[in-house]
């Protein structure tokens, strides 16, 4: 069962899935279930909303299907017959999936009762589905239509064995924990407001400081690292979309547009236009090359209400973009730099454990894609090069590359073992060509640059989300957003716990101090709720001595201590970007 492929698995429990809704609930109509990333789901067309109840009764019937061990059949069906005989079993969604394909002949799997209209590839017999959960049901549109019906959608988890299923419940129950929307109410970083309008964040102060932090940091990185720093409008001129091609690929996810002038104008969606605009507004050479800008652009792009989630998906978000254009002899060295860039501040936030995959052409349809065959050809060479150079295993996707250039896509993974999507370095044939970029090469004559898209983190909201998630709120002192707090235990200690704030502030530490009238140990909890990294709580002894005791958060009482050395100490933690409070 081990050598059964994960996909196989989460795209025959699916069947499985709707196999059990259809026993329990004759007349139910379904429409898509396919595997993905962590599980699979099947949509269902039915008046009555199933209830938590009707999950446990359709998982207890898929394990009684399992134990049956029913053999998985594929059939090819011509097409008229396979469209009858889903309308003559009262499945018309289904019917019209299957109108909608051009082949003359379709797949079908059949498992007992059950048939389903399916490309597979499925295992063969129920029995190897024994390790199977339900996990939730939620709202969904046939085939993300809004204007279509209103589905029900309901997730779940296979897996080979039991064990792997009881660890993946586990981590489960851990990311629940560590929701970065229940940890964001909670810590007061953001929050969300449906009168403000669905997937815009309000940024509160704690929030918005361990962004800065954040902001500052990938700044600096950046201009050490040879990159110089772009501000561009949020609006542009239809006409730049047009050109762009985001008007005639993309406008699904853009914003209606906005009169100005008698001109339409539209939010942003991305921020490569304006950096190519940049770019044209003068004469380049190669002597200029390589030109490697980033920004810090808020975009905005539609997203339906149902896929909105914290700050993991949302319209309005900050992505850490960069655009490097360069000469064709320079774009292996290029691929390289920026390969490892991306690595190393990926690894300043404690990541480390990272998951490559390279997106290439699908060779069976290269009409699909734009660019001369040859630089695809040097493109993917690059990007290989680059990999191998470093010794990065990765997984080679065919077909995965967008229709004008291949790609590097690094999954970070977290501190439970979630995979998160983050950095994409992506090359662009169409850009240069649809804007007409160029430079005068040591011929004298206009060449096209290169151009490399490049998102690190892929969007400030996004990161921070998962940062929170990584950490469970616990940041690393560098970037916790009240890195000191100090205690006084009683009314006559607040002087030189002020004395003591301001002191930290003046070392560049962020620093507060709790003045209420509650008792030392009240406060100390809720500091340790909050998940300040120090604490120093200060008496009777502390002021006669002009010291401190320390505690440090998750570690407890960590005993009296000179200021100043705490001070130099803390500093360094902070200077070093460490990842862990270590006083």
């Amino acid at each position: 069962m081990s050598d059964i492929p994960i996909e196989t698995l989460r795209h025959s429990g699916a069947h499985l899935l709707a196999h059990a809704v259809l026993d329990l609930y004759p007349g139910t109509k379904t429409g898509i279930g396919p595997a993905v990333e962590n599980g699979f789901f099947y949509d269902f067309l039915r008046d009555a909303p199933f209830t938590p109840e009707d999950l446990a009764g359709i998982e207890a019937r898929m394990k009684e299907i399992a134990r049956e061990n029913l053999p998985v059949e594929r059939l090819l069906l011509p097409k008229d017959e396979a469209v009858r005989m889903f309308e003559e079993s009262g499945q018309p969604l289904k019917a019209q999936l299957v109108r909608e394909k051009g082949e003359a002949e379709v797949s079908v799997y059949r498992q007992g009762s059950f048939a389903d209209f399916c490309l597979g590839p499925h295992v063969a017999s129920t029995g190897l589905l024994k390790h199977v959960k339900l996990l939730s049901v939620s709202g969904a549109y046939w085939k993300g239509d809004e204007r279509g019906p209103q589905m029900q959608r309901i997730y779940g988890v296979v897996f080979a064995t039991a064990k792997e299923l009881e660890d993946h419940l586990r981590m489960l129950e851990e990311a629940k924990k560590r929701d970065h929307r229940r940890l964001g109410a909670e810590l007061d970083l953001f929050s969300t407001n449906e009168e403000l309008g669905g997937g815009l964040i309000l940024w509160h102060p704690k929030g918005a400081r361990v962004r800065a932090v954040i902001e500052q940091h990938w700044r600096e990185r950046h201009w050490a690292g040879g990159y110089d720093i772009l501000y561009t409008p949020h609006i542009g001129r239809s006409t730049l979309w047009e050109t762009s091609g985001h008007l005639g690929f993309y406008k699904d996810s853009m914003y209606s547009p906005m009169d100005i002038d008698e001109q339409p104008y539209f939010l942003k969606p991305m921020n490569c236009p304006f950096h190519i605009e940049i770019y044209k507004s003068r004469m380049r050479s190669y002597r200029d090359l390589p030109l490697r800008w980033a920004e810090l652009g808020t975009v905005y792009r539609y997203e339906r209400s149902g896929t909105l989630h914290g700050l993991l998906r949302v319209r309005g978000f900050t992505q850490d973009d960069a655009h490097i254009f360069c000469t064709p002899d320079q774009i292996d060295g290029e691929i390289l730099r920026v390969l490892d860039f991306s690595v190393s501040i990926l690894a300043d936030f404690g990541f480390t454990d990272n998951v490559i995959q390279l997106s290439v052409r699908d060779p069976a349809n290269a009409a699909k894609y734009c660019g001369a065959d040859e630089r695809w050809c040097q493109a993917e060479a690059s990007l290989v090069k680059a990999l191998e150079a470093r010794g990065c295993p990765y997984e080679r996707m065919e077909g995965e590359a967008v229709f004008y250039g291949p790609k590097i896509d690094i999954k970070i993974k977290d501190a439970i073992g979630r995979l998160w999507q983050c950095t994409t370095i992506q090359f662009d044939f169409n850009m240069s060509e649809r804007f007409d970029m160029t430079y005068v090469g040591e011929d004298g004559k206009g060449h096209r640059p290169y151009m490399v898209h490049r998102a690190l983190l892929g969007s400030l909201e996004r990161f921070f989300g998962v940062l929170v998630e990584h950490y469970n709120g616990s940041f690393p002192l560098w970037l916790a957003p009240v890195q000191v707090l100090v205690l006084p235990i009683a009314e006559r200690h607040e002087p030189y716990a002020r004395g003591l704030e301001e002191r930290l502030r003046a070392a560049g530490l962020r620093a507060a101090s709790d003045l209420g009238r509650e008792k030392v140990g009240k406060k100390v909890r809720e500091a340790e709720l909050q998940k300040v990294p120090a604490i120093l709580v200060v008496g009777d002894r502390e002021v006669e001595r002009g010291t401190a005791a320390l505690r440090v958060h998750g570690q407890g009482d960590k005993g009296e201590v000179a200021v100043d050395r705490f001070i130099e100490r803390a500093r360094e933690l902070d200077r070093n970007k460490s990842l862990t409070v270590n006083f």
